[in-house]
């Protein structure tokens, strides 16, 4: 018996990197999953993998997190295999790496969408379906508080989505829905180390506060 047995959860940007990691440890605790991916493909593929590991139950839904009808059906589809969800973990993300004078709106507007409002529409969802008692975890970013160059989308999103955080967690207090947000660093994952500007390095690689 795990911490989360019998909890249903939702992981958006689940089917690699941080959130498949994050999904699995759930499903190590016992949790019923829902791996929300832009790729349901490659997310029915994991959530094998993540059954043959001993979670209960995984189903993966495929979810464009940018576009408020597809994270209703997703929820929709949660609370009709599973009578309900318990916690969500906004997790999917997109960084666009550009000098700030090459930025499009449109790269402004794909990163904002996926970072802030796909975390705003899963938040939405939870606080009209949760019950008191669940969760809801910000997967946000050290970019939020201390960034480096060619990265300003993404940084102002993670940023925004620290705010909001705060702001859900005192609309979610009343309805016993608990919000949290954490920042991580750089993280060894496919989609930081197939960005051809910005690897992973040792940690050196960062603005100084001088700057």
């Amino acid at each position: 018996m795990g911490q989360f047995t019998d909890r249903v959860v939702i992981v958006t940007g689940g089917a690699s990197g941080i959130g498949l990691a994050t999904a699995k440890r759930f499903g190590s605790e016992g949790a019923r999953l829902v791996i929300a991916d832009l790729h349901q493909e490659k997310g029915e593929a994991v959530a094998k993998d993540i059954r043959a590991a001993g979670a209960p139950e995984v189903l993966a839904v495929g979810c464009n997190v940018a576009e408020e009808a597809q994270v209703e059906a997703a929820v929709a589809q949660t609370i009709a295999k599973f009578g309900g969800v318990d916690v969500v973990v906004n997790n999917a993300g997109l960084m666009v790496f550009k000098p700030i004078e090459e930025l499009s709106t449109d790269d402004w507007l794909g990163v904002l969408r996926v970072d802030l409002l796909g975390a705003f529409y899963f938040t939405k969802q939870a606080f009209l379906h949760m019950k008191p008692g669940g969760a809801i975890v910000n997967v946000s970013s050290i970019h939020a508080v201390e960034t480096e160059p060619l990265v300003a989308p993404y940084a102002a999103a993670k940023a925004a989505l620290v705010s909001l955080t705060r702001s859900a967690s005192l609309e979610g207090k009343p309805k016993g829905i608990r919000v949290n947000c954490i920042l991580p660093g750089a993280v060894d994952t496919p989609d930081a180390l197939g960005q051809p500007e910005r690897q992973v390095r040792s940690g050196k690689d960062r603005t100084a506060r001088r700057r």
